[in-house]
């Protein structure tokens, strides 16, 4: 419950940060106990920035009240000239 609780107060604020384009706190219908924090950012340079902000920092310290490891992924997305039409 702390742990939603400070994710749903930072993603308003990581929502404000430069380069942020989506900042959704989500968690899953068939475990409640899997929570996802998706991110999307417009460059690569914003991203890391984010990285190194205080609300990262505020962020891998509420992970720490996890009693299990939790899984971290990045992806990288690009968006081909012309498929905006499709």
């Amino acid at each position: 419950m702390e742990l939603s609780q400070t994710i749903t107060s930072l993603s308003g604020s990581i929502r404000m940060e430069k380069g942020c384009r989506r900042c959704d706190f989500c968690q899953s219908i068939e475990d409640e106990n899997r929570l996802f924090l998706l991110e999307e950012w417009d460059t690569q340079e914003n991203l890391m920035t984010h990285l190194k902000s205080e609300h990262y920092r505020v962020f891998r310290g509420a992970m720490s009240l996890l009693k299990e490891p939790y899984e971290r992924m990045f992806h990288t997305d690009f968006h081909p000239a012309g498929m905006e039409e499709i």
